[in-house]
């Protein structure tokens, strides 16, 4: 075997191994997270600021790429053919194959086998090991990319502005390669990264919360104008103790003369008992605070910033004629995120949702139809007009007493459990003909 053809075939495998360099690093920094190379860089990484520029210019970068395979291609299709064939002739004429038969077969032959070396060494393998790890593939072939972009920065500028300009003929703006995601495929990836252990379950939960959050409003989860538990401007000592004692709540707001729609403000029960028992007043008046004020409609994002900026944990809520409609307390807005707070006082506290069964749950009134629909299946149909499961038992049924059954579709069935004078406290759900 001469020296030339040893040369060449020198040549056909670098060339290989140049194709799966730029195929591998166009994937991997199109495949590696902005995030993760912010918190490489924080932890000192010394290769990761160079990523960060290849991720920033990206569209440059991944020209560059573009540039390297498409000049390793030709490189190969050049030089790989006719340096196989060289090969196969000496073999066809041992044999005593005709000259044009063995030039054919020759081609074929050749043809077949670098196009089969480029596709699978040098497209199919790299992209498959970016993709599977893009950190640990960006960090190994970023510095030999950021320098081949640099050297060859004359011709990749001269490439990407011929091809603008091709674009904007055509009245295309080219555009950037933003790594953003949509609501919507954010869940997914949330979803993914739970189901390949890369999160936990209330990880998980926190995230779906916050999405959930920032849909709903006040009126979704306040404490209703009937559960409202008050104390009066005019009451005496007795009382309000008794009234504290009962409920065992932090804060009670204040009514004059005991009208729900004439709230005054609100009372911490620990400053006024430290008062009390330092002798000093025994008068609402004497600790009431202003409290805030929030329609119905106020999202709930908006309702805690104000709660904040006040530095008062409750709030009431108006209706759209001013009357009072319910108390927002941000324990209600936090437990939209975290899920349940409990204290001391809320032993007999229960969950808005309790598993009586596998095919039985038992379900506060307040529980929004939305909530129902997407963990149960529920079809609620006419529900247009309400939100609560209370809401649609009464929409459906206006005389409603303990224990009438209600069905919302062919599957689930609702039964009124307790009631309070007409307020449906809690329903419980049958499910007659679950889907496997």
């Amino acid at each position: 075997m001469d020296s030339i053809l040893i040369l060449n075939l020198v040549l056909v495998a670098v060339l290989i191994g140049l194709t799966a360099f730029f195929v591998g690093s166009e994937f991997a920094v199109v495949k590696v997270r902005a995030s993760r190379v912010d918190q490489l860089i924080a932890e000192g990484n010394k290769t990761a600021p160079i990523v960060k520029k290849l991720v920033t210019d990206l569209d440059y970068y991944l020209s560059a790429c573009q540039l390297g395979i498409t000049v390793t291609a030709l490189g190969l299709g050049w030089l790989g053919k006719p340096t196989v064939e060289r090969i196969l002739y000496p073999l066809f004429d041992d044999l005593g194959v005709s000259a044009a038969v063995s030039t054919v077969v020759s081609f074929v032959i050749a043809f077949s086998l670098v196009t089969f070396l480029h596709v699978v060494i040098g497209e199919l393998a790299p992209k498959t090991l970016a993709i599977q790890f893009a950190e640990k593939m960006t960090l190994l072939l970023a510095r030999p990319l950021y320098w081949f972009g640099k050297i060859m920065f004359p011709a990749i500028w001269l490439l990407n502005g011929s091809a603008r300009l091709l674009l904007r003929s055509f009245g295309v703006q080219p555009a950037g390669h933003e790594q953003a995601h949509s609501e919507e495929e954010l869940k997914i990836i949330m979803a993914q990264s739970f189901k390949n252990g890369e999160i936990n379950q209330a990880e998980l939960s926190f995230m779906q919360n916050i999405f959930a959050f920032d849909e709903s409003v006040a009126k979704d989860i306040m404490v209703p104008r009937v559960q409202m538990e008050t104390l009066a401007i005019n009451m005496t000592i007795e009382e309000i103790l008794d009234i504290i004692d009962e409920h065992e709540y932090t804060r009670f707001p204040v009514t004059n003369d005991r009208d729900k729609d004439h709230i005054i403000g609100f009372i911490n029960v620990k400053e006024m008992l430290t008062n009390i028992v330092r002798d000093r007043s025994h008068k609402i008046a004497d600790t009431l605070h202003e409290i805030v004020l929030l329609n119905e409609h106020t999202p709930l994002q908006e309702a805690m910033v104000k709660m904040q900026l006040e530095r008062v944990h409750m709030a009431l809520i108006v209706d759209e004629h001013g009357g009072t409609s319910g108390l927002l307390t941000l324990e209600d807005i936090l437990e939209e995120i975290v899920g349940e707070i409990r204290d001391e006082f809320d032993e007999d506290e229960r969950n808005d949702i309790e598993e009586i069964d596998e095919l039985a749950y038992c379900v506060n009134g307040r529980v929004l139809l939305d909530e129902l629909e997407e963990r149960f299946g529920v079809e609620f149909k006419g529900a247009e007009e309400v939100d609560t499961i209370a809401g649609w038992v009464l929409h459906k049924q206006n005389e409603v007493s303990e224990g009438d059954r209600i069905p919302s579709d062919d599957r689930h069935i609702w039964t009124v459990e307790e009631m309070d004078n007409h307020q449906i406290l809690r329903v419980k759900l049958e499910i007659v003909d679950p889907v496997n």
